[in-house]
Order: structure tokens, then C-alpha cells, then sequence
């Protein structure tokens, strides 16, 4: 008796494909999910329910973040829906980031390395512990992965109508990005200004006119908010109330702190105390990691010797603007007094978006050890791609050069304050195409011999 055996087809439709990573992906949310907000989940549920009182802050402005993501939990909010309702769109972004990946390297290379990129991007579990938590990296992960796809069509040759409507589509998306992580504002003013500047003095350049009308539209979609921000504060592009606490910390001048953020300093009674040290509890997630500050006994000591004098200068002042601008002077002051502790800081901020590591006042945990090989891999990986990248730079695809720019300008404005490896997280699908593109161009591996 004859026995056939069909081989098994791979399905080449991407949404099927990578399918069984979303049922994956709700199985983390549905087991993992806290019993309670913690850290900037309850802020953006308090901004979706500003909104949708009609304003996003009023009285003493409190700008810890942009509307972007709050916009989206209106609905949730709105209609009273369980959290979990919220925490379960974080699969369906991420899914979606994978397929949008996909579908971009497919548009340069091979199905086979097309569905290895995304696969290794569906297997970076370095973004699951945000899954079951109401924060924006995965709602941002979803539009950089967008944008991907959209700006890679925009560049299509020659200027159709097809192409013309992913350059405004890919415009908004960036702008909405940073209405979600205003740090990505400042990229989007760096890039234009730079844009405007070499289409000055190059002007036959259609690439360039098509980067500065995307950039235009984003810079345009961000306006209202800040003209919001501009009624409340009088100032011109102002985004946040919180960029001078990040900077502040990052540059600390004392011995055996490294850089990292701890906001849950107050005032009560007159009394300086470290909120965190009153709530032992581990933070969910999956890599179960405690409060960043919750390790030492005696921290909450530590902290108060060595920033009592600064903060009681910050809190004299009663709104979040005036504190704000008190601790960049004070950060400002730090770096002229102490540059290389500011260096030795940005070192440790460097291993902090890379690695997760190191944090002031924290014992070491098996969950870095959990970061390190996608960490690792993808950090080897940008090493060994710049040297060809930067040995072929006129001949790389200027949509490629555009998202490796859009990539290290917001990587490296982003290790001048307080960052954590999150921030790392939300750009990789934009490396993991840039790395593929250059391995693509030149390696060739024969796996037989």
C-alpha cells in the first residue's frame, strides 16, 4: 500500500500566518494582568475621562504625557468597560505590528526572509511585560510598524495617486505617534529642520520634498495640541511638565546613583518621604519585577540626604510649570558642576535602554537576565550592520537612511534624560528592517556545504 504524504504549506496570507502569536499574546494578558493600576496606567485612564469632560487639563496644567493614547481609551472609559477590555487591545497592536513588519521586508527581500524578520520580532519577548499593562509601548510599537509599511509605499516610484496618499496617511501617523511619546516631537522638528536645510541647497531632490511634506503633515497633526498647551502655559511648543524631573535625575552627582528616575518623592506635613517604600508589593509583568525604587531598606534615607535641599527649592514653587523649569536649573547647574558624573550617568542610561541595567538603589534580579539574549542579538546585530551602512551610505535606499535617522535621533535624545529599556523596545521593528535591508545587500549564507 502506497502511503502519500502532502507536505505542509506554510500560508502565505501574513494575518494568517502569524495568527497563533496573537492567541499566544492574550493568554499572557488574561494570566498576567495586575489586580490593581499602578505607576502611569491610572494617569492615562484620568486623561481619557478629562477628554471626555472636554478638556484633557485644566487649572495647573499637568502634561505628564500627550493625548494620543488617551484618545484611544475614550471609548473603554466612556462605556465603563472592564480594564481588561483595554489590556487585551495590547495582543491585537502587537499582532498587527508583526504583520505590518512583514508585509514591509516582503517589499525588499524574500517571503523566506520576510517571515523570519517578523518571527523574530513576534518572538521578542523583551515587549511582552507590557502586555497586560495600560501603558502606550505597545499602542506605539502598532504606529512605528505602520509608518514602516506607509512611508516604504510613499517612496514607490515615480508620484501616483496611490503614493501621494501614504505620503499624508504616513505623515498624520508620525505626527500621531508623537502626540503618544512627545519625545518623538522633538524628533520630527530635528528632522524637518534638517530636511529643510539640505533641500535648500539641493532642490532637485524629489525624495527630500516627499520626507518634508510627510514631515510637515506630522508637524501639523501635533499643532492643536500644542496650541492646547500654548493657552494653558503661554509657552510655544511646550509638551510636557515632567521633561525637567527626567532631567534632573539623570544628572545626579552622587556617588552610587546611576541616572535613573524616581518621581515618588513628596511633601507631607512638611516631610520629605519616598511614596514606593510603603507598598512592597511586586509589580505584575512578566519578568515580576518590584517598584525600581523598592529595594533598599534604606533608601527612602539615602534619597532624602542626598536631594532634600533640591526639592525643597522645587516645591516652593505651587504649579507644575515652575517646578518644572526649577528642576532643569538645577540639572543644568549639575552638569556644569559635574560633567564627567553626567557622562558616567549617560553611560548608565546607555546600558539602562539596551539592557535594563544598571538602576540606583537596586538589587539585581533574575528578571535582567530575562532582557539580555534578545537584547544581545539585537544590539550584535546593529554593531555588524553600521560598518556597511556607513561604508555605502549613498547607495542605501533613501527610505532606509530616513528610518535609520528617524531611529538614532530619537535613541539618542532619548539617552540624554532618564530612560528605561521600553523606550529601546518601541524603534526595533524599524532596526530589524534596517538590519535585514543591509544583510540582504551584503551577506549571502549557505546553510549546505
Amino acid at each position: 500500500m502506497i502511503i502519500s504524504h502532502s507536505k505542509f504549506k506554510i500560508p502565505h496570507n501574513p494575518y494568517i500566518l502569524f495568527l497563533p502569536f496573537l492567541l499566544f499574546y492574550i493568554l499572557i494578558v488574561l494570566y498576567f494582568q495586575p489586580d490593581d493600576l499602578w505607576g502611569d496606567q491610572d494617569r492615562y485612564i484620568m486623561y481619557a475621562q478629562n477628554l471626555l469632560q472636554g478638556y484633557f487639563s485644566k487649572g495647573d496644567p499637568n502634561l505628564s504625557s500627550g493625548p494620543g493614547y488617551p484618545v484611544i481609551l475614550m471609548p473603554f472609559v466612556g462605556w465603563k468597560l472592564p480594564l481588561v477590555t483595554i489590556r487585551l487591545m495590547n495582543p491585537f497592536f502587537y499582532y498587527l505590528s508583526v504583520v505590518f513588519l512583514f508585509k514591509t521586508i516582503q517589499r525588499i527581500t524574500s517571503f523566506k526572509i520576510a517571515a523570519i524578520g517578523a518571527t523574530f520580532w513576534a518572538c521578542y519577548f523583551n515587549s511582552y511585560e507590557n502586555f497586560p499593562l495600560i501603558l502606550t509601548e505597545t499602542f506605539s510599537i502598532f504606529l512605528v510598524s505602520l509608518s514602516l509599511l506607509w512611508i516604504s509605499k510613499a517612496f514607490d516610484p515615480g508620484l501616483s495617486v496611490k503614493s501621494k496618499k501614504f505620503i499624508y496617511l504616513s505623515g498624520f501617523l508620525i505626527g500621531y505617534l508623537a502626540l503618544t511619546k512627545v519625545i518623538f516631537g522633538y524628533v520630527i522638528l530635528v528632522m524637518l529642520i534638517g530636511a529643510l536645510f539640505l533641500w535648500f541647497l539641493k532642490r532637485t531632490n524629489h525624495n527630500l520634498k516627499r520626507i518634508i511634506t510627510i514631515l510637515m503633515i506630522a508637524f501639523l497633526t501635533t499643532t492643536p495640541y500644542l496650541i492646547y498647551t500654548y493657552s494653558l502655559t503661554g509657552r510655544i511648543f511646550y509638551w510636557t511638565t515632567v521633561s525637567g524631573n527626567n532631567l534632573y535625575w539623570m544628572t545626579t552627582p552622587y556617588e552610587g546613583e546611576y541616572g535613573n528616575w524616581s518621581d515618588d518623592l513628596e511633601f507631607k506635613n512638611d516631610t520629605l518621604v519616598l511614596l514606593s517604600t510603603k507598598d512592597e508589593k511586586d509589580r505584575g509583568g512578566i519578568f515580576n519585577v518590584k517598584n525600581r525604587v523598592n529595594t533598599f531598606q534604606d533608601i527612602e534615607n539615602s534619597i532624602k540626604l542626598n536631594h532634600e535641599k533640591d526639592f525643597r527649592k522645587i516645591y516652593k514653587y505651587r504649579t507644575a510649570i515652575d517646578r518644572d523649569d526649577a528642576f532643569k536649573r538645577i540639572a543644568i547647574e549639575n552638569i556644569k558642576a559635574h560633567p564627567k558624573k553626567y557622562v558616567e550617568n549617560w553611560f548608565s542610561n546607555i546600558g539602562r535602554i539596551l539592557f535594563n541595567y544598571p538602576y540606583s538603589f537596586r538589587i539585581q534580579s533574575p528578571g535582567t537576565l530575562l532582557r539580555l539574549p534578545m537584547s544581545g542579538i539585537i544590539v550584535v546585530l546593529i554593531l555588524f550592520s553600521l560598518i556597511p551602512t556607513l561604508m555605502n551610505w549613498r547607495k542605501i535606499d533613501f527610505v532606509v537612511r530616513f528610518f535609520l535617522l528617524f531611529c538614532f535621533i530619537y535613541l539618542g535624545g532619548s539617552s540624554l534624560v532618564n530612560a528605561e529599556a521600553r523606550v529601546f523596545t518601541i524603534v526595533v521593528p524599524m532596526l530589524v528592517f534596517w538590519i535585514i535591508y543591509i544583510m540582504n545587500k551584503s551577506i549571502r549564507i549557505n546553510f549546505k556545504f
